[in-house]
């Protein structure tokens, strides 16, 4: 894609993040923090500006829609805008409202739009609680550890995994990373004799400055200014070369999660917010130090996922 289709597909996923009829501080900062990551990647985009045209409803779907001219960017829009929606829970009716209007604006059949949401909506409502491993045909991760060696080896396979899924080409891969990472903090939980929901779990990751929403479409931002979004994006090499050169996003970040999650619920839950956050952050620089040594494996995933089974991954079966 041009870069003002990104532009385009971008400002999508913003309006669908704000579809939801919320204005909360809390979102505002953490949509804000996004774009002004994104920018610094991508500065020819402007996406703080970007930003600044969604919340003041400088721009809206038929606007953004008609820069996208092909039916594959048209597709592609839609279903990061049904991620997006569905990122911290199963949508609304807001949020339901919009994206109706979004695929008319899109001018998507039924079909078309029916296929993504159906991903959407059985990933946001995946329980936490599954206790079978994350792949059928192998530990990749681990279902019930019993000592530090255990959950350090589940911690590093899952953020392995979610590596994978983010140099995977199809957009349905990225919508299995969130659940994943909540799924991965459950079990730690569970481990140190606390019974976790998925309210609990959502929280954790907000206190340590990971926002579910503002996680996925810093996720597509990515994906898109790499240009490594299914047809839009021609083949799974694509994503592999930016892996070996790039950052991997979403293995920094589930690692950091996992162990910074077994630091809080070992230590009896006894840290603060502020703790926390900067133990997150050194994580964070962590687990970028460590991430080129993991990316063989990671690349090793990425050619063994099959997409079919991403849905049947989350799941644990």
């Amino acid at each position: 894609m041009n870069a003002e289709e990104t532009r385009a597909v971008l400002s999508i996923a913003l309006m669908a993040a704000y579809a939801d009829g919320h204005k909360a501080d809390a979102e505002r900062d953490e949509v804000r923090r996004v774009a002004e990551a994104l920018g610094a990647e991508a500065a020819e985009l402007n996406l703080p500006a970007l930003y600044q045209d969604v919340l003041l409803k400088r721009t809206d779907t038929a606007r953004a829609a008609a820069v996208l001219t092909r039916a594959e960017t048209r597709q592609l829009a839609y279903e990061l805008a049904v991620g997006v929606c569905d990122a911290d829970a199963l949508r609304n009716e807001a949020e339901t409202r919009f994206l109706a209007q979004l695929g008319a604006a899109l001018g998507l059949d039924a079909p078309q739009m029916a296929e993504p949401a159906a991903y959407a909506d059985a990933l946001a409502t995946m329980p936490l609680h599954s206790e079978q491993s994350a792949a059928g045909d192998g530990p990749v991760v681990a279902s019930a550890p019993g000592n530090a060696a255990e959950l350090d080896k589940m911690i590093l396979n899952t953020a392995i995994l979610n590596g994978a899924l983010e140099l995977l080409p199809q957009s349905v891969a990225s919508m299995a990373i969130i659940p994943l990472q909540m799924r991965l903090v459950y079990r730690i939980g569970k481990q140190h004799g606390y019974e976790l929901d998925g309210g609990h779990v959502k929280d954790f990751l907000a206190t340590v400055g990971v926002g579910l929403t503002g996680q996925y479409i810093e996720q597509i931002g990515r994906r898109l200014i790499d240009g490594l979004f299914g047809a839009v994006a021609g083949k799974l090499a694509g994503g592999l070369a930016r892996g070996a050169t790039g950052a991997a996003f979403s293995f920094v970040t589930t690692y950091a999660l996992g162990k910074v999650a077994l630091r809080y619920y070992a230590g009896g839950r006894t840290m603060s917010t502020q703790m926390l956050k900067d133990s997150f952050a050194a994580l964070l620089q962590e687990a970028r130090g460590v991430q080129g040594r993991f990316q063989p494996q990671i690349e090793q995933q990425a050619r063994s996922i099959d997409v079919d089974r991403i849905l049947q991954l989350v799941r644990g079966s």
